[in-house]
């Protein structure tokens, strides 16, 4: 299944996520934009690397919007109608066969296996440099609330 050498455990990069999935780059790119649920870890410069769970969830954004016929719309709804674990399961490349998206039951959409990563919080320095502005910011706004009280 896997085009590169790799183990099935190592992680990928962009271009070899591509090449084993079989679609290209930009729409692994595009598909984190309109996806949340998708997030490769991301190194110095922006470089993307594919842990083995990020591919099986692109693999099931892949079989939803190829195989199955949903428009982006449609695979969202599905994500939050259904889980990411539902998701995965559908990208699952083991082999076995995927259950039926209406056979999944309650506690499935429950608990999904993937956590939706946080918002990206700036780098220590620039979080320094933001809670100094913010201070001078509050200390203007504490002088200029002093100077206008009668």
């Amino acid at each position: 299944m896997s085009v590169t050498n790799k183990s099935a455990d190592a992680f990928r990069t962009i271009s070899e996520a591509a090449e084993e999935l079989d679609i290209p780059a930009h729409v692994l790119r595009f598909w984190e934009s309109k996806f949340a649920q998708i997030s490769p870890l991301k190194r110095a410069g922006g470089r993307r690397f594919y842990r083995p769970q990020d591919l099986q969830l692109l693999r099931g954004v892949k079989r939803l919007l190829y195989e199955d016929g949903y428009t982006i719309k449609g695979a969202r709804k599905y994500f939050k109608d259904h889980g990411v674990a539902a998701v995965m399961e559908m990208g699952d490349p083991s082999g076995s066969q995927p259950r039926d998206a209406l056979a999944i039951d309650a506690a499935d959409r429950e608990t999904p296996t993937v956590r939706t990563p946080a918002k990206p919080r700036p780098a220590d320095g620039a979080q320094r440099q933001l809670d100094d502005i913010l201070a001078d910011l509050e200390n203007a706004q504490a002088k200029l609330k002093a100077a206008l009280e009668p």
